[in-house]
């Protein structure tokens, strides 16, 4: 029994006839075993290599996104500033326009008081004469 496990985990020859600890058909499934692991390993290595860009593009472009939102954030303010300031302006231009018209309005009364003046003046004149042709005209009936 110990000669049979001795004779398998035994000493064995090579095709060259070299003296092998491991059996040959081992010895092979050991060498693909170590080509396939190199394999992939040096997969692994370009997956890595690919996957560490696209992070890196990732990054990019997130940082590129947060730039143009910022700048959208920005023009959004501007754009609410401007509006403001049109509205400003539109008031403001709406306050000298009914100015500009209470002005116009008071320069037509005045220039009506005016005229009313002239007119009272007129008839304080006319008054005097028009009692005194009153009372003529009573005593002469």
């Amino acid at each position: 029994m110990a000669k049979d496990i001795l004779g398998e985990a035994g000493p064995h020859f090579d095709e060259l006839n070299k003296l092998r600890v491991l059996d040959p058909e081992v010895t092979q499934q050991i060498i693909e075993l170590k080509e396939e692991c190199k394999d992939f390993v040096d997969k692994i290595g370009q997956f890595h290599k690919i996957v560490g860009g696209l992070i890196e593009l990732v990054d990019q472009l997130a940082k590129a996104a947060e730039n143009e939102r910022m700048k959208a954030i920005g023009s959004q303010n501007l754009l609410k500033f401007t509006a403001k300031q049109r509205e400003r302006k539109k008031k403001k231009k709406q306050r000298e326009a009914q100015q500009q018209q209470l002005q116009a309005l008071i320069a037509e009364k005045k220039m009506q008081l005016g005229r009313y003046q002239v007119e009272y003046e007129a008839l304080c004149k006319v008054e005097p004469e028009q009692n005194e042709f009153i009372d003529q005209f009573f005593f002469q009936k």
